[in-house]
């Protein structure tokens, strides 16, 4: 029998078991918080099914979408850096962006609208980057459109390099893409690291998540492979 694998919170699944549990709204929170920079006062979960205004095309499903304060936030986990994850997060972020217009009594820019990408596989060198709707000169088309990009590979790093004061300051992301045995390491005298491992070993432990996760990633398997051989063909006629 093989050795069954640890889905961390890389993966949107185990990340939506753990943060949006109202026990656990506190780690949200915190997060919410040293990203945007603001005291958050409250958080409400929303639903994350998003109407597409089309029945010819599939409903799309944000990983998180909550209300803090007075932003409306997405949040994405994305555990790959692939062509195809820009545009669809945008494409998220402008249907909550057009939904929250639409149902308003006048056109403003008041309400902050917020993405949040917490991305692997990034190759910058920056922490975070928060991208705007502006022009060349900086001037803001509109104030209320942002997208925060954090990037995961930074606090990778500062776990592979073993700085035990980086890794104590950073250890709530970093703890986010550690497996039990590496939980442990940092868990010593910190409560919120403690409960996290042990909802994520919880969230393992159970039977129906593993089926889960087996078949989502064998389904992204086959369609990896059936890019590339799409790719190789195109390659081959190509060079004929």
């Amino acid at each position: 029998m093989g050795i069954k694998k640890f889905y961390t919170c890389k993966y949107d699944r185990p990340f939506k078991e753990i943060m949006l549990k109202k026990e656990n709204e506190d780690i949200l929170k915190w997060f919410l918080e040293d990203i945007l920079e603001v005291k958050i006062e409250n958080i409400q979960i929303k639903n994350i099914e998003m109407n597409t205004g089309n029945i010819h095309i599939k409903r799309k499903y944000a990983d998180i979408v909550l209300e803090a304060n007075a932003f409306k936030i997405e949040i994405e986990i994305n555990a790959w850096n692939e062509d195809y994850v820009k545009p669809r997060n945008m494409a998220y972020l402008c249907n909550i962006y057009t939904n929250h217009t639409m149902v308003g009594e006048s056109y403003n820019d008041d309400v902050p609208i917020i993405q949040i990408n917490f991305s692997y596989g990034l190759k910058g060198r920056e922490k975070k980057r928060v991208y705007k709707v502006q022009d060349e000169r900086g001037k803001l088309f509109v104030e209320n459109f942002l997208i925060y990009e954090i990037n995961m590979e930074y606090y990778k790093k500062i776990w592979d390099n073993g700085d035990e004061k980086e890794i104590r300051e950073n250890k709530y992301y970093i703890m986010l893409d550690l497996e039990e045995k590496e939980l442990k390491e940092i868990s010593k005298e910190d409560k919120v690291v403690e409960r996290y491992m042990e909802e994520i070993v919880r969230v393992n432990s159970s039977a129906e998540f593993q089926e889960f996760m087996s078949v989502e990633e064998d389904q992204r398997k086959i369609r990896n492979s059936r890019i590339r051989a799409m790719e190789k063909k195109a390659e081959e006629k190509g060079m004929k």
